[in-house]
């Protein structure tokens, strides 16, 4: 294109604009910035993460966790770490794992939830499980953005598995929690677990996935995609006639 062209195509949306009066008021009202990071707009944000939770597996009901269970173990990098759970473009392009920011973890939210006589540990590695009623695992991705997050196998990490093969020693039932941008391979891996629960990346209110797996709320997340089996179903359609995916197109179970 030219110059000419170009100016007179530019020249013409600011006519536009100008006629229909934004360059009167060309700021927005800085009144709404007292709102940012509020207890409304936390409320909403937990809403969405209510909402958006996928519960995948749920072997005899296992889910919803009783709020007067007398020992729960929770491991994992992801069970206490707001940074993970925000992912990418939180605070810095591709995100940070820590306390980035203001917010609740999910090990905050199971805290909050059971009664005074549960007893909730927690630690990282999933070691100390022994003896609990059930142990709650958080795995998933760390946080990235853009091409810096290209995967070509979706891999559970070495530590998610590490924890996982610790939880498993207990030989206690496990309810685990993924935080992810995208489905990681899970296929061999799923039958030790009693529960599997697809929580995305909720941002700063974790305590909205607890409110799922305590059963304050009803899961009623859908999958949007179809859950591959291996890496070779990537791209999945699931109008295909040999479409075997591990979880289907909008899949999602309800209690």
């Amino acid at each position: 294109q030219s110059e000419d062209r170009l100016n007179d195509a530019v020249f013409r949306i600011l006519k536009v604009k100008h006629q229909m009066g934004l360059f009167d008021n060309p700021y927005a009202s800085k009144r709404y910035a007292r709102d940012f990071g509020s207890k409304k707009h936390r409320k909403i944000a937990k809403e969405a993460v209510r909402k958006s939770v996928v519960l995948l597996k749920n072997d005899d009901n296992i889910l919803p966790l009783s709020k007067n269970i007398n020992k729960i173990h929770v491991a994992g990098i992801g069970a206490n770490d707001i940074g993970m759970q925000c992912g990418g473009w939180t605070i810095e392009w591709q995100g940070k794992m820590g306390d980035i920011t203001k917010g609740t973890t999910i090990l905050d939210g199971i805290k909050s939830t059971v009664s005074r006589k549960t007893t909730v540990s927690y630690t990282k590695d999933g070691s100390g499980a022994n003896g609990a009623d059930v142990g709650i695992v958080v795995i998933g991705e760390t946080p990235y953005a853009e091409g810096m997050g290209d995967d070509g196998e979706l891999k559970l990490s070495s530590e998610d598995l590490a924890v996982l093969t610790e939880m498993k020693s207990a030989n206690i039932p496990l309810v685990v929690i993924m935080l992810s941008g995208r489905p990681l391979i899970i296929t061999e891996h799923l039958n030790d677990w009693d529960a599997f629960v697809a929580a995305w990346l909720p941002g700063t209110e974790g305590d909205g996935v607890s409110d799922i797996i305590f059963g304050n709320y009803n899961p009623s997340g859908k999958l949007s995609f179809s859950w591959p089996e291996s890496i070779s179903q990537i791209p999945s359609d699931y109008k295909d006639p040999n479409y075997k995916p591990l979880f289907k197109y909008n899949y999602g179970l309800k209690y």
